[in-house]
């Protein structure tokens, strides 16, 4: 049993990481496969293998996805080579666990057909603690979005939600995340990026890993 149970309309830390610390993101092309897949498999509709669609569906599979029927809203995230952070808002019963369940079982499938492997490729169940406070949401969702600097991972594989909350004049169709909830507490978008990088040289500073549970 889950210590942390799901309430909808609540928001959620979820991380993960490879079994065994090992990669589950190689190349550019895994990187884009995981992101597809957080979006195609955001539905309460029955969706089809993505492997065996090789994407055919992808226009279909995005607009269900952007629909009344997805399971979360993603609020921000990152994926780096062997670990994942995301902020989840629950949308329906215990749709958070079904839409990890889906994204961890549709990317391993992957992942095994690409690299002729076979087993398990995630460090157990995905982890979940409940954003009880503004405060933390805050300062967690500048860690998730600067976290390709606090691990300095330089030119490796890895992609965060980051330029779509600094950027002015994003497209519409570039937009993922659900960010009203964070940036509304800011003047404007400059105001932000000043917060979050603040915050994150103060959680490097202080060590203060235990509370958001970082990699």
């Amino acid at each position: 049993m889950r210590k942390v149970q799901f309430n909808k309309k609540e928001h959620y830390h979820i991380y993960n990481r490879g079994v065994d610390k090992r990669k589950f993101i190689m190349d550019e092309e895994d990187l884009e496969r995981f992101l597809e897949s957080m979006a195609e498999f955001n539905t309460a509709l029955p969706i089809g293998s993505i492997y065996e669609n090789s994407f055919v569906k992808k226009s279909q599979n995005a607009q269900l996805g952007s629909s009344a029927s997805k399971l979360v809203n993603f609020v921000c995230y990152c994926i780096n080579p062997n670990h994942y952070h995301f902020i989840l808002e629950q949308l329906g019963e215990n749709s958070i666990s079904k839409f990890m369940h889906r994204l961890g079982t549709g990317y391993t499938n992957y992942f095994n057909k690409k690299y002729e492997r076979s087993g398990t490729l995630f460090q157990g169940a995905f982890k979940a603690i409940h954003i009880d406070s503004n405060e933390y949401l805050l300062h967690l969702s500048a860690y998730i979005n600067l976290n390709r600097r606090a691990h300095k991972l330089g030119s490796e594989a890895s992609k965060s939600s980051w330029e779509e909350y600094i950027k002015n004049g994003l497209e519409e169709s570039g937009k993922f995340c659900n960010k009203d909830i964070i940036l509304k507490q800011f003047k404007n978008k400059e105001n932000y990026r000043e917060f979050a990088e603040s915050s994150l040289e103060d959680i490097i500073m202080r060590k203060d890993m235990e509370k958001l549970r970082l990699e």
